[in-house]
């Protein structure tokens, strides 16, 4: 069964209504009274959709998105595709988060138990689904249209927040909450773990910092271990994303829309900002930290501490602040002792 989503869609609204909302104009040739149905990516919206482009990174996307409009600052605005409108504006990315609340008013203030009425019993909402032998420790609380699977072990004082879905043999530890997120089977999750939240999303501007919704999931995949008061935020349009057998250490944050390969491994106190991409096999050491919209390829190592700014090849061993190749990183160190030591001397010499 599919799941149903986490966020009723508002739409559809006329472009006409969009664009005057959203603070974008369109050209005399847009047809106003198209009905638009979503908010999408650029690489996947389709007819009736919106979308919006607003870096450079993406100019590949955006010449071949298949969007019926898309927010776009004027110096872009001819470059649209055949068939897709441009809405011009001064901050495509404002006028997106606008054009999305309309769509997704819940997103900004979600709620975690659902608007359901009915009560609850012993800390589970009566339309929650919970196979046999699942454990509810007490305290724990089961939102509205949950579904745990057989096995499945809830700890005292855990929260599992509207149609959440948790595969069979999973283990929730204390006190963590758990919203806008699917589990598959055998995942472990020890205590305060923050899983579902908001993205770190602000249209950012002089009169202040327009709130973005966000309105993906977070899918963890089978095999999962997350170590304790690790924070996971939901993604924005697409879904975070931690696969099968990875292993997160304690006190890791991971932001929206990033993508984890199969059998990572993250140790304490990672960071990782938005929509960033690692392969499989990926291992980042303590306090790492990864920059937004980079990819790290499948089985690449970054040490400790290291700043990771740019794409790290597959396979590769990077370090350092920023981040780069480790025989480079020891060449350079080398060379800074070498001079040194060198100057050192000559000052010595001087000084005779």
């Amino acid at each position: 069964m599919e799941h149903p989503g986490f966020f009723e869609n508002a739409g559809p609204f006329l472009l006409g209504e969009l664009v005057k909302n959203a603070e974008a104009g369109a050209g005399p040739d847009a047809d106003t009274n198209l009905e638009i149905h979503a908010v999408m990516p650029l690489d996947v919206a389709g007819q009736n959709h919106v979308t919006f482009f607003d870096s450079p990174k993406y100019l590949k996307s955006y010449t071949k998105t298949r969007a019926a409009a898309c927010f776009v600052a004027e110096r872009y605005a001819e470059r649209a595709p055949k068939g897709v409108t441009p809405l011009v504006t001064e901050n495509p990315y404002r006028s997106f988060a606008l054009a999305l609340a309309m769509f997704y008013p819940q997103a900004l203030r979600p709620a975690t138990m659902g608007s359901a009425d009915e009560g609850f019993t012993d800390g589970i909402h009566p339309s929650a689904k919970v196979e046999e032998n699942v454990t509810v420790e007490p305290g724990a609380v089961i939102g509205p249209e949950v579904h745990i699977g057989k096995g499945t072990i809830i700890a005292a004082g855990a929260t599992i927040g509207y149609r959440v879905c948790i595969g069979r043999d999973c283990y929730i530890g204390p006190n963590t909450t758990l919203t806008h997120a699917l589990l598959g089977n055998q995942v472990i999750l020890h205590a305060g773990i923050s899983i579902g939240q908001d993205g770190f999303g602000f249209a950012m501007g002089a009169k202040g910092h327009l709130k973005v919704p966000q309105i993906g999931r977070v899918v963890i995949q089978d095999n999962v271990e997350i170590g304790a008061n690790c924070a996971i935020d939901r993604g924005a349009l697409k879904d975070t994303i931690i696969g099968e057998g990875t292993r997160i250490d304690n006190l890791v944050q991971i932001g929206h829309n990033v993508v984890i390969g199969r059998h990572c491994v993250l140790v304490s106190q990672v960071g990782i900002a938005g929509s960033v991409e690692l392969g499989d096999g990926v291992a980042l050491g303590g306090q790492a930290g990864v920059s937004g919209h980079v990819n790290v390829g499948a089985g690449a190592q970054i040490a400790a501490t290291s700043s990771v700014l740019c794409d790290v090849p597959a396979g590769a061993k990077w370090g350092g602040t920023p981040a780069k190749p480790l025989s480079q990183l020891f060449r350079e160190i080398a060379l800074v002792k070498k001079l040194v030591k060198d100057r050192t001397a000559a000052l010595k010499n001087d000084s005779r």
